[in-house]
């Protein structure tokens, strides 16, 4: 059995005693089916532990050890601002939720914030602390937890951000908005980067075969990859544009702005299914900039 493929986290698509039986993912059913909270973030972390290695020496270069890029167009912090204004970073605290090694973490310390680098997986937070190690610099604060059950107490950060991190293996997002909301102190800022949701219709494939619509966009059914014994290996969740709003405002946000980065004419490197040609007539990344009230 064969579905289209979902646009992917940003990478290219970890823990117990089953993680052996799954290592070849390429043998995995890859199917739309429902997805429970606790095992979408079984899933996932399981997922990251097992790939971490690979993507961190696939991207490493690209995604840098301090740099802070939002998306696979490349668009960064440093030019686009959404976090407000980079010398006010300083002395804020600031939650990276889904930090993968914690290269945005990094980006931030450097500026003079206080950073924690939150993620699943415990093998990317490994990779964080070599990182860390091998630059010689100050350690970044690192907490394994998942994304949706928060363990800080209210209003213990200035800002959150997440680079493509956590909300799109959440099968709860409304939850994981809650929390961040929870957490954050009156005004503090909220801005985060997905897959753009109209690449959900889209197979992810970077040719000319990835700009033919094969699946409806309003179909919310998850992308699933499972082992033989019907246990997923990998969980992604799909939210249109209204779905997300809707979640962030009952969350107690203000949608500030929807950047659609554009596909620069000079960068010529494909990430999956992000490429030149259909960054040219899709929209491959969505990041929503919100406030708390």
């Amino acid at each position: 059995m064969t579905v289209d493929t979902p646009p992917g986290q940003w990478a290219d698509g970890p823990g117990a005693d089953w993680v052996e039986e799954a290592e070849e993912a390429d043998e995995d059913l890859a199917l739309r089916r429902e997805a429970a909270a606790d095992e979408t973030s079984r899933a996932s972390r399981h997922w990251w532990d097992r790939n971490a290695d690979d993507y961190q020496d696939e991207h490493g270069a690209f995604l840098g050890d301090d740099r802070f890029t939002w998306c696979p167009e490349g668009l960064d912090e440093a030019d686009a601002r959404l976090l407000g204004d980079p010398a006010a970073l300083s002395g804020l605290d600031v939650l990276e939720v889904g930090a993968g090694a914690a290269q945005c973490s990094r980006w931030l310390a450097a500026r003079g914030a206080r950073p924690v680098a939150l993620d699943i997986s415990h093998r990317q937070l490994q990779h964080a602390r070599r990182i860390d190690e091998e630059r010689g610099g100050p350690l970044v604060a690192l907490v394994q937890a998942d994304a949706a059950v928060l363990p800080f107490a209210d209003g213990a950060f200035d800002l959150a951000c997440s680079a493509y991190g956590a909300v799109p293996f959440s099968a709860d997002t409304a939850e994981l908005m809650r929390e961040v909301h929870r957490v954050l102190r009156p005004g503090g800022r909220w801005v985060f980067s997905v897959t753009h949701p109209i690449r959900w219709a889209f197979p992810d494939e970077p040719g000319e075969e990835g700009l033919t619509a094969t699946s409806s966009y309003f179909d919310r059914t998850p992308y699933v990859e499972q082992d033989e014994q019907g246990r997923a290996t990998y969980v992604e969740h799909h939210r249109t544009l209204g779905d997300r709003v809707r979640e962030l405002t009952g969350a107690g946000f203000r949608l500030l702005d929807l950047v659609e980065p554009l596909w620069p004419e000079e960068l010529e490197q494909s990430w999956g299914g992000w490429s030149p040609l259909r960054g040219r007539h899709l929209p491959g990344t969505a990041i929503f900039v919100t406030r708390r009230d």
